[in-house]
């Protein structure tokens, strides 16, 4: 298809990776965001191996919404499953990030809830479930991941041992939740230090 629609979405979604890889969420090839346009039915996500923090528009795939590659080359990104687990249940949705950030990975890693610090997360967030560890790539882990999400109020959710799912609106509203899952998860750990102190 290659539109000019199109190639737009796929420089704003090369734009917000950039902007996730220079946060430092996204180490190595870690990490994938997509984007559903429900309008044809397209998902578009980044391709196996590619490097969020350097993504160029030929790492960007456009499949259907059973994972077939319509268009670019190469595989989709391993975690493809749970995104378009998600689009499936929550027709509300149109992107998908998949990330590593620091603090509230410490959290998935430690397999602890994140507490809803601040009245921002309270009013946004309000709850992140943790989700238990499976394979990455697995359908086991695209189950669980997809199944946390069926609560329309759920933003965010954390994998144990593993990293963060976010989803939103848009790319910016994703990215906007994205920022406050890590910010929650910073605050949540420095003032739990600073009480013990």
């Amino acid at each position: 298809m290659n539109s000019l629609f199109e190639i737009e979405l796929k420089k704003k979604i090369m734009k917000v990776s950039h902007r996730c890889g220079n946060q430092g969420w996204c180490p190595g090839t870690l990490g994938n965001i997509s984007y559903f346009d429900p309008k044809f039915d397209r998902v578009y996500i980044k391709r196996s191996g590619a490097d969020l923090n350097h993504l160029e528009l030929e790492d960007i795939l456009t499949l259907d919404l059973n994972g077939k590659v319509l268009e670019g080359v190469g595989l989709p990104s391993k975690e493809v499953k749970f995104h378009l687990g998600i689009y499936k249940i929550r027709s509300d949705i149109k992107t998908v990030f998949h990330i590593h950030p620091t603090y509230a990975t410490a959290y998935a890693v430690a397999g602890k809830k994140l507490p809803m610090a601040t009245e921002a997360a309270k009013l946004v967030l309000m709850d992140v479930p943790l989700v238990s560890s499976a394979p990455s790539g697995s359908k086991e882990l695209a189950r669980k991941v997809t199944s946390s999400f069926k609560d329309g109020r759920i933003k965010a959710v954390l994998i144990a041992e593993h990293g963060v799912v976010v989803i939103g609106e848009n790319l910016k509203s994703a990215y906007n939740n994205v920022s406050l899952v890590e910010d929650t998860a910073k605050v949540a750990l420095l003032s739990s230090l600073i009480i013990k102190s």
